[in-house]
C-alpha cells in the first residue's frame, strides 16, 4: 500500500523546482515554498479568479472545506 504524500513532500517535490534544472537536485539547499492561507485568497468569497500565463482559473471552496482549481 502506497503512503499518501504529506503537505511538505508535495511542496518540496522536484517538479516545483523553478531553478531551471529540469527537476534535478541542485547543490543549494531547497527553499521552502511560500505559504498563503486560503482565507487570504478567497477573502470571504466561495470562489476567486486567478490569472496565470494569460489564462483564467477559478479557485473554489466546497461545502466540505476542500479546494478545487479549474481552468
Amino acid at each position: 500500500m502506497q503512503a499518501k504524500p504529506n503537505a511538505f513532500s508535495v511542496l518540496s517535490h522536484p517538479s516545483l523546482d523553478q531553478s531551471g534544472g529540469g527537476g534535478h537536485a541542485s547543490i543549494q539547499a531547497p527553499r521552502p515554498a511560500p505559504m498563503v492561507e486560503s482565507t487570504e485568497l478567497l477573502k470571504g468569497s466561495k470562489t476567486v479568479g486567478i490569472m496565470h500565463n494569460g489564462s483564467l482559473y477559478r479557485l473554489q471552496a466546497t461545502k466540505l472545506g476542500k479546494l478545487i482549481l479549474t481552468k
